[in-house]
């Protein structure tokens, strides 16, 4: 399991553009079953992913395709962590 947490580098006004494209990538990658949860940050300087892929060479690859990362609007940080234990409503995320 992956989180990735997204910083903006340019003003909110400079992101807002690429939004809905973000949006319909962010949207792509939930059908596929690789984004599990994703939201802003709060306060609003970015946001964050939480991610399953079958290494972080392919993750790096699908984060690449990000509108955001695209047009050099955010600075990505991916850290990889193996969850061991979660809610029961979360228990399919455990390996």
């Amino acid at each position: 399991m992956f989180i990735i947490s997204l910083t903006y580098k340019r003003d909110i006004s400079e992101v807002e553009p690429h939004m809905a494209a973000h949006m319909e990538y962010i949207d792509h990658y939930y059908a596929a079953g690789v984004f599990v949860a994703s939201g802003r940050k709060v306060p609003r300087t970015g946001g964050v992913i939480l991610a399953v892929a079958e290494s972080r060479e392919a993750l790096e690859e699908i984060v690449a395709r990000d509108p955001f990362c695209i047009h050099q609007l955010v600075e990505v940080e991916i850290i990889e962590f193996a969850p061991s234990r979660t809610s029961p409503e979360l228990t399919a995320l455990l390996p």
